[in-house]
């Protein structure tokens, strides 16, 4: 009995000598590898993981890394305080000459890599600069200092404070003298006013936010090299008439816009002013039912738009209120002009009680990356309703009043979705409807804007959706629901979120923990509260005693009233919060950063 034994523990440790042998082999076939060799590999891995991985490894790697002239390419987004700072110093500072791509997605970073501003002239190789979801304290004097770094051609800005003058800003972005690339995201009321000696070197501009229809002229005259204009929201606010001077842009070819408040008439006359070169476009428009009108598009294209290969329309809304006169009015879409340029369309509608509306839109294929499921289609008056192409379709947005569980599509590649407040919750399971028209295991991103949807069905979700990162909860998350049962359900195996979004005020300490409990990978949260609950979560923040077991780091308490700001500093500092956490607040919002 002895012997076998004895046997058995060499047969164990043999084994082990094995498995250390093939280790170390493997780990000195790797060291072994050519200078060359492995930095082509560092190419292939994000700066900051190269940094974690190999740069304690030993002293080669070490120098291999900090001795190298190769660009490196910096991306802070999701990153603990003490991560940061350790990265901060040891690569960052040491390397601002070599950094070519900075991406910096926390509203702190900003201030302390470019503090003073001036800081950003060391960065001399810097071609690519994006700031996401960042305050404007310092970006005044960032793009003042902007303007000598010779390289520098594209700008990505995300500004989650208020801006007084956009005209301020867009100047200072329309100077930096190398730009071709420009996106642009922010919250202003004013209009932009001409200046008649600056023009911009940008080919390329995508504004994210809302645009003033008044001042669209303003900006392309500041434009004289754009290729491409992407505007998510232009919309109309005074309501008056118009008469912009005409531009000649030949080298416009890409346009896409999304209208707000606007009308066909308004519409038409930015195109025969601004549009006569375009190639490519892109309209998202809603309501006024003269977007539907055939015989008027026709002529717009014919007149104004004669080198237009691509038309993509998306119209939201109906013309009447039968599904007969809506049909009669589509169906002039179907005549021989836009059959031969290949041009061709389909649409959703509903009219259920209390429902009379509906989508019309470009296919064959479908060229937007954002997808509304609206309703089931009635098949006897409704043709050709299969898709032919929905493969580059990336974010569904599910609505409409009928059920989708018998749904003809099928989205491939769908990796985001939205659950609309007009979308019927049945009593079948919402992961059974949603498998039929996507792949659950896919989703990284999932957005809830229905009233009605509860947490025990998004809970129920979470188990299909193993990969799911982010969720934004556009209602509210404890609506009625026993607090107890919840705290039983374990989600821990498959649970990956990272990043959560409630916007809807109210949570006390206690769902505080139970959010925390439910997503135990969370590590960004942001959620609304009153005033009284700030109050009690203070002294929950200074006591940090939750958090030394949990992942989360970065914490946004947002729609504070402006009232109770200053009472809320004095609270910051009588609890002495400053000490354990990295503080701001940014237009009615609190972020704590550890």
């Amino acid at each position: 009995m002895n012997r076998i034994k004895r046997r058995q523990n060499n047969n164990i440790v043999h084994q082990n000598k094995k498995k250390i042998t093939n280790i170390n082999r493997k780990k000195s076939i790797f060291e072994n590898l050519a200078n060359e060799i492995i930095y082509e590999i560092f190419e292939y891995i994000d700066t900051y993981d190269v940094y974690y991985i190999f740069f304690n490894l030993n002293k080669r790697f070490e120098n291999l890394f900090l001795n190298s002239n190769l660009p490196l390419q910096i991306n802070i987004s999701t990153i603990s305080k003490s991560k940061f700072e350790d990265y901060h110093q040891n690569i960052i500072i040491p390397n601002r000459h070599r950094i070519d791509i900075l991406r910096l997605s926390n509203p702190f970073t900003v201030d302390i890599i470019f503090s003073p501003p001036r800081i950003i002239l060391k960065f001399i190789q810097l071609k690519t600069l994006v700031l996401d979801n960042i305050d404007a304290k310092y970006l005044k004097n960032i793009l003042n200092h902007s303007i000598h770094l010779s390289k520098l051609h594209s700008l990505t800005i995300h500004l989650i404070d208020f801006i007084k003058n956009s005209t301020d800003f867009y100047l200072q972005i329309f100077r930096l003298p190398k730009l071709k690339y420009c996106k642009i995201k922010l919250l202003t009321m004013d209009d932009l006013t001409l200046s008649t000696n600056i023009f911009s070197s940008i080919e390329h501009l995508v504004i994210n936010t809302c645009f003033p229809y008044e001042s669209f002229h303003n900006l392309l005259s500041y434009l004289p090299q754009l290729r491409y204009l992407s505007i998510d929201v232009i919309y109309d606010c005074y309501h008056k008439p118009i008469d912009f001077s005409p531009i000649v842009l030949k080298s416009l070819k890409y346009i896409s816009l999304k209208l707000s408040s606007m009308n066909f008439n308004q519409f038409e006359q930015i195109v025969k002013n601004f549009f006569h070169y375009i190639e490519v476009l892109h309209i998202t428009s809603s309501n006024d039912s003269e977007f539907l009108n055939a015989k008027r598009w026709e002529k717009l294209i014919l007149s104004s738009m004669s080198n237009l290969r691509i038309f993509d329309i998306n119209h939201s809304g109906l013309v009447g209120n039968n599904s007969s006169i809506y049909h009669d009015v589509i169906n002039e879409f179907n005549s021989s002009f836009w059959i031969l340029k290949q041009w061709f369309f389909k649409h959703q509608h509903s009219w259920e009680k209390g429902s009379d509306s509906g989508i019309f839109y470009s296919t064959n294929p479908y060229r937007r990356k954002d997808y509304r499921l609206y309703c089931q289609i009635n098949k006897e008056t409704c043709l050709n309703i299969q898709e032919n192409n929905l493969n580059l379709v990336k974010h569904l947005l599910i609505g409409g009043k009928q059920i989708i569980n018998n749904s003809i599509n099928y989205f491939i590649n769908v990796n985001e979705l939205t659950i609309k407040d007009d979308f019927k919750i049945s009593h079948h399971s919402i992961s059974t409807i949603l498998n039929q028209i996507i792949s659950l295991k896919q989703l990284i991103k999932l957005n809830i804007t229905h009233s009605n949807f509860s947490i025990e069905q998004l809970m129920k979700l979470l188990h299909f959706t193993p990969n799911l990162h982010t969720i934004k909860y556009f209602s509210i998350f404890f609506n009625g629901i026993d607090l107890t049962s919840i705290k039983k359900i374990d989600l821990s195996t498959k649970n990956q979120v990272k990043k959560l979004e409630i916007y809807h005020e109210g949570c006390t300490i206690e769902e505080f923990q139970i959010i925390l409990n439910i997503f135990p990978q969370l590590e960004y949260f942001k959620i609304g509260m009153s005033q009284n609950e700030i109050e009690q979560f203070i002294p929950f923040l200074a006591s940090k005693t939750y958090f030394k077991t949990h992942p989360l780091f970065f914490l946004c308490i947002s729609q504070l009233r402006k009232r109770f700001i200053p009472e809320l500093n004095r609270l910051i500092k009588s609890k002495n919060l400053h000490d354990d956490y990295l503080i701001k607040i940014v237009y009615c919002d609190l972020y704590l950063w550890w």
